[in-house]
């Protein structure tokens, strides 16, 4: 069976909030066109007929990322869904959307919970963090806003999971934010480093090597409580490297060093192999105009898997470096500097609970 997936940005780089770190509208401000606007029919056809043709029992994954992907309008997904129904044959097709919450209603969360999608809700944890960090247009705090939308996604049934990007400054409270995930019964959580602009190696915001560390430290080992207790709180981090010290591959595109190419569909129906790198350099094609074949084919894919990692001192001697390889190119700045690393310096605290539980979880 054939397999593919498109991270989709159906309203580009439009969003209804104005985070303060926000990554993607750092990358749309280095390409020539910054916002390309919602996608129209003839786009949105064209991705769902280069899909269904890859094989009649092929295994395709629509996933819905922004800027705000539901500034497209519900309309967008209910016909895009609708397309999908009426042109498909033996295909399995999976949705999942990430989203602020910010316009999720009773009517959006009806229609999640009738498509199956998988939903990423941003919220950075306790509310006056939250409201700092991810104000609305006007300059508001939207955490009671996001909270009565998980609340919504609740009574209809929807899978859901929490993003939270580990900011310099929550980074600075592991057990507060534990104990907020706790107090709100979230059992499915991403951590999502903050990164500084392509432009930068730090910021206000973004994430230190020094902090990953000491961060999961402390993170980690109220994780362990929990495991030891019979509670397993999924942690994206750790449901990734866990396995790894039992031989089993990670599911996270980029931890064991190696890009795995993307089609990441912009409105206008161009086509880039990471959303890091929604850049014009990088542009494979359009999925209007280009068969997935010559999609994947492209120079420019080929420039961007070939590109070396950074390098770091700490890898001559790592232990871990086999678990590693420097990690994600993009995501490693908050991992590493060239003369220290705090991926290693976690590790190495973690790394002997994490092989008893990575031992227990195989006899499981």
């Amino acid at each position: 069976m054939k397999r593919i997936s498109f991270l989709v940005k159906p309203a580009s780089a439009l969003c209804n909030m104005r985070c303060r770190y926000c990554f993607y509208a750092d990358v749309s401000e280095h390409r020539a066109v910054r916002n390309h606007g919602v996608m129209d029919e003839g786009t949105m056809r064209a991705l769902i007929d280069r899909a269904l043709a890859l094989a009649d029992d092929a295994d395709i994954t629509f996933a819905f990322q922004g800027g705000e992907p539901t500034c497209a309008g519900l309309g967008y997904f209910e016909a895009f869904c609708s397309y999908v129904e009426a042109h498909r044959t033996h295909q399995t097709v999976h949705y999942a959307i990430q989203t602020n919450g910010y316009l999720i209603d009773d009517a959006w969360a009806a229609f999640l919970a009738e498509h199956g999608f998988l939903t990423g809700v941003s919220l950075d944890g306790y509310r006056d963090l939250h409201d700092w960090l991810r104000p609305d247009a006007l300059g508001s705090g939207t955490y009671r806003r996001v909270m009565d939308a998980i609340a919504r996604l609740r009574a209809h049934g929807v899978a859901f999971n929490i993003l939270t990007v580990l900011t310099a400054q929550l980074a600075k409270r592991p057990q507060k934010l534990y104990r907020f995930y706790q107090r709100e019964d979230f059992d499915y959580i991403q951590l999502i480093p903050c990164l500084p602009g392509l432009d930068d190696t730090e910021d206000e915001y973004s994430l230190t090597p020094e902090l990953f560390a000491s961060f999961y430290k402390a993170f980690f080992r109220l994780w362990v409580e929990e495991f030891q207790r019979g509670r397993y709180r999924s942690v994206t981090l750790f449901d990734n490297l866990i396995p790894l010290f039992a031989g089993v591959r990670p599911q996270q595109c980029g931890m064991l060093g190696a890009c795995a190419p993307q089609f990441v569909v912009e409105s206008s129906g161009d086509v880039y192999p990471c959303d890091f790198y929604v850049l014009d350099e990088y542009r494979l094609g359009n999925i209007a105009t280009d068969s997935l074949e010559d999609l994947a084919a492209a120079p420019a894919l080929a420039a961007f898997l070939s590109e070396p990692r950074r390098p770091c001192a700490s890898c001559a001697d790592c232990p871990f470096e086999g678990i590693c390889h420097r990690n994600c190119k993009r995501l490693n700045i908050a991992y590493y500097r060239e003369d220290w690393c705090g991926y290693r310096a976690f590790l190495e605290d973690a790394a002997p609970a994490m092989r008893t539980i990575a031992r227990a979880l195989a006899r499981r």
